[in-house]
């Protein structure tokens, strides 16, 4: 018996189209380069999508100044943070996380596009709402 992956058909749209630009880009593009790539398979594809939408943040009710741009929001439901580095590090998770605190999704996709020879990517689940949310024990990753 399998697992079922929340939103299985929009990941699997969302990472099919991380392959497609990996397949013509390969690595060593800066992250920039990416994102654009993505953008157009996005719209080649019909994947809804919103690229670096400001996300506010609150402290004790009260909005901050400073706010968070994930990558994209995908399907209004979905944050994908891209990467173009050797190697994921525990900081970009953390990154992606805390978007996922900030935003009450239920998914966040890490991609990392400068790891040779495939795509690395990860996914986040945020199994806690704003209403029960601890810590980050709450979240669950899987390679």
């Amino acid at each position: 018996m399998g697992v079922d992956l929340l939103f299985k058909e929009e990941s699997y749209q969302i990472i099919g189209a991380c392959f497609e630009v990996y397949k013509d880009k390969g690595s060593g593009f800066l992250e920039a380069v990416y994102q654009e790539c993505l953008a157009i398979e996005f719209a080649d594809r019909g994947v809804r999508f919103v690229e670096q939408s400001r996300l506010n943040l609150e402290y004790k009710g009260r909005v901050l100044r400073l706010t968070y741009e994930p990558d994209f929001l995908c399907f209004d439901k979905i944050i994908l943070e891209i990467k173009a580095v050797k190697n994921l590090a525990d900081e970009h998770r953390a990154q992606v996380i805390n978007y996922l605190k900030a935003t009450d999704k239920k998914l966040g996709l890490l991609v990392n596009f400068g790891h040779y020879p495939m795509i690395e990517h990860e996914r986040f689940v945020n199994q806690s709402s704003r209403a029960s949310r601890s810590d980050v024990s709450c979240f669950s990753r899987v390679s």
